[in-house]
């Protein structure tokens, strides 16, 4: 069976031979090198996306000393406390063959020491140390004095950044081991009916396995592991910042969290008062979706750019109740509107109709990043490095300026992403560890073992209860096939879903399909040896780390879009799906923008059972307030080139009224024919409220916001165009 991996190399050799069949950077050449690395080690996000930054920042470093105009990150810089002496006087001038040769040595030296314990380092240092042979460089040199040249500046900055790692917060030093934190709840088995242990429905509960493989594939010792980094708020950011970090104080131990975004809905088993519905109807509805992944392919969908994507985010939901307007219960998806007219090109995009259950195991899987697993943060790398082979990408900073050169492009495009990656890391399992969030299988598993909480008057009553649903979530009538052969499953809960993996005896030929199931045995759409990620699920991961490196993405490039306007990813039928046959056809993932595939991963991590819509928003929100972060601290680095372009301050062209705004409704009028291709509405701390896109070539010359749900105050209008800005202060009084 063809792995993620052997298809995105597929997808990639496709690129590159209909575009520029181009040699690849040394910096790319490492950034696959560690990618390889991930796929062989445990699959841990949180520690890969720290390789990931560290990595690429060594890279940068290695670059930058040598580069006139480009500010270092961690050389001559105290970076949280930890200082790293350079005197760049004493470093000889160098030209772009010294700057691989540091990049090389660098990126060799980390990685070596990052990958010394891995599962997989025999095959992982071997690789290291190939490409350095293929690349002309010695592995035996390991002078640290920079100023004896490339090789001892690369080897240099690798030894400081393995010291700033073994006092940067993560317990590097100790495997990256939890400190202080216990689970409240006891362990659920998953193979057995039920979830008789838990105590706190509103807490993380861990899954004792009979074998435990990770999303990498690795088979571990502990059959029930732990909580994966719940401590790491502690470990020191990118761009993160100081003002946007609240401490809680939990069994003596002080979490850090950067944008708090509040707890999540949850359940008073007592009373059913607070956000209890809210808490049900989430978890319900991941039920629901299971029913989607069935196996007779009679709904059929346009999973195209002409039917799904395209959200703004001021069309997110703002409070709990309102998730209900924005996911479709019983259909799937959200309220996307698609694009009928691809705005690079000028054509159409061509719907594509697919079976819903294809899809939907299809997203399930791809997004998952598993088995043989670069992680989502790496996974992101993948996709960058997909952009930047492609024949249609300008490589121009920012879309402006003059054309950027590959190497410079891959180690600034690195930087920026690794950055966001790992901020995104240090947020979302803050956040994860603070609340401690329960999953899914355990929510579903211990709400049906309480009963349903629809009407008092019907049989196994309880306000702890999961609410029924005609065709979804009903009880087990006398008659039923359920019920047993004494009766001993009457009245308990029955769910129409994805009937788990004992349906499946050879992943080859079989599929589980969608049926009636006792919800005391529900699984999502995951597998056996795995079932649902070792964290809490609040807030979602793949969520904030695509959002993160979608607005990244969108940002380094000048334009929302996939280059020519279309990304893709083809699942080829009978041969991508892992634990069971399929797709029945093949799959083309389509996306037009970097957020429409961002979109398209939150949802997949619905319709895989491993996170409720709860998990979701909040993280796309958290994610794009990083990526903007963690590009613009980047950005500052990159200094004045003259190749990176500069923009034009065109703000006399643009007006606002009224100003101040005593209405719902503020009209932007666009002078001296100038063509924006985005606005944005924030306020003064930078959080962005309304995020407009406007297809190229098309002139705007009024554009009018609702403002209706806005708090009065001080707003900024910022509108972008390809070479120029304009930036508006309002003042909002209604």
């Amino acid at each position: 069976m063809l792995k993620k991996t052997l298809l995105w190399a597929v997808l990639l050799i496709g690129v590159l031979t209909e575009g520029r069949a181009q040699q690849k950077t040394v910096a790319r050449q490492w950034n696959e090198a560690l990618l390889e690395a991930i796929r062989e080690d445990f699959a841990r996000p949180t520690v890969h996306a720290r390789n990931l930054f560290h990595v690429s920042a060594a890279m940068y470093d290695a670059w930058a000393a040598y580069n006139e105009y480009a500010d270092t990150y961690f050389l001559g810089k105290t970076v949280h406390g930890f200082t790293i002496p350079f005197e760049p006087n004493l470093l000889p001038a160098g030209t772009q063959a010294d700057q691989e040769k540091a990049i090389s040595y660098a990126a060799f030296r980390l990685l070596n020491h990052r990958f010394a314990n891995s599962p997989g380092a025999l095959t992982t240092l071997a690789r290291f140390e190939s490409l350095m042979d293929f690349l002309g460089y010695d592995p035996e040199v390991t002078t640290i004095d920079y100023t004896s040249g490339p090789a001892g500046l690369g080897n240099y900055i690798a030894e400081f950044v393995i010291n700033y790692g073994l006092q940067d917060g993560s317990n590097e030093s100790d495997s990256y081991l939890n400190q202080v934190y216990e689970p409240v709840n006891e362990f659920l088995a998953p193979a057995e009916p039920g979830n008789p242990n838990m105590t706190d429905p509103n807490r993380w509960q861990p899954l004792a396995l009979d074998v435990f493989i990770d999303q990498s594939g690795n088979v571990t010792s502990n059959n029930t592991p732990e909580f994966l980094s719940p401590e790491w708020g502690q470990v020191s950011p990118f761009s993160l910042k100081e003002e946007d970090k609240t401490t809680f104080e939990r069994d003596g131990f002080e979490y850090q969290v950067y944008h708090d975004p509040g707890p999540p809905p949850f359940l008073d088993p007592e009373n059913g008062g607070g956000l209890s519905d809210e808490y049900k109807w989430g978890f319900a509805l991941v039920s629901v979706w299971s029913s989607h992944l069935n196996d007779t392919f009679e709904e059929m969908i346009d999973i195209s750019p002409a039917s799904i994507g395209n959200l703004d985010i001021d069309n997110f939901p703002t409070d709990w109740e309102s998730f209900r307007d924005f996911y479709d219960l019983l259909e799937g998806g959200d309220p996307s509107p698609g694009r009928s007219v691809n705005p690079v090109t000028g054509a159409a995009y061509i719907p594509q109709m697919v079976p819903r259950s294809d899809y939907g195991r299809v997203l399930a899987e791809f997004w998952a990043d598993g088995p043989d697993s670069e992680t989502p943060p790496g996974h992101w790398f993948t996709i960058l490095n997909y952009v930047n082979d492609h024949s249609a990408l300008e490589k121009k900073f920012k879309g402006r300026g003059q054309i950027v050169g590959d190497l410079q492009w891959d180690v600034m495009s690195y930087l920026v992403l690794g950055g966001a990656m790992h901020d995104v890391a240090i947020a979302a399992w803050g956040i994860k560890g603070r609340y401690d969030y329960v999953r899914p299988i355990s929510a579903i598993r211990y709400m049906a073992d309480q009963g349903q909480s629809s009407d008092e008057n019907l049989p196994n009553y309880n306000v702890a209860g999961i609410p029924l649903i005609d065709g979804y979530i009903e009880l087990v009538g006398e008659e039923d096939p359920l019920v047993g052969e004494n009766n001993e499953h009457l009245n308990k809960i029955k769910l129409l879903a994805w009937k788990g993996p004992d349906f499946i005896e050879d992943p080859e030929t079989d599929q589980a399909g969608v049926g009636w199931i006792l919800a005391e045995n529900w699984w999502p759409y995951q597998r056996p040896s795995f079932v649902t990620p070792p964290f809490a699920g609040y807030v979602s991961g793949h969520s904030t780390y695509s959002r993160a490196a979608a607005e990244a993405l969108t940002l380094f490039t000048g334009t929302p879009y996939f280059p020519g306007g279309l990304g893709e990813f083809v699942a080829p039928r009978n041969e991508f799906l892992v634990f069971e046959e399929g797709p029945s056809q093949d799959i083309i993932l389509q996306w037009a923008t970097y957020r429409d595939a961002s979109d398209q991963c939150s949802l997949s991590r619905i319709w895989g059972g491993i996170h409720p819509p709860a998990d979701d928003i909040p993280g796309r929100i958290i994610g794009e307030t990083i990526g903007v972060e963690a590009f613009e601290f980047a950005e500052e680095l990159f200094g004045d080139d003259p190749i990176l372009g500069t923009e034009e301050d065109v703000s006399a062209k643009v007006n606002v009224y009224p100003n101040p705004v005593e209405s719902n409704e503020l009209i932007i009028k666009l002078g001296g024919n100038i063509n924006p291709r985005q606005l944005q509405l924030l306020d003064n701390s930078g959080k962005r409220y309304i995020s407009k896109e406007f297809p190229q070539g098309q002139i705007n010359d009024e554009i009018r916001l609702d403002l209706s749900g806005l708090t009065p105050g001080f707003y900024i209008v910022n509108v972008l165009g390809n070479n120029w800005r304009a930036v508006k202060k309002v003042i909002v009084q209604k």
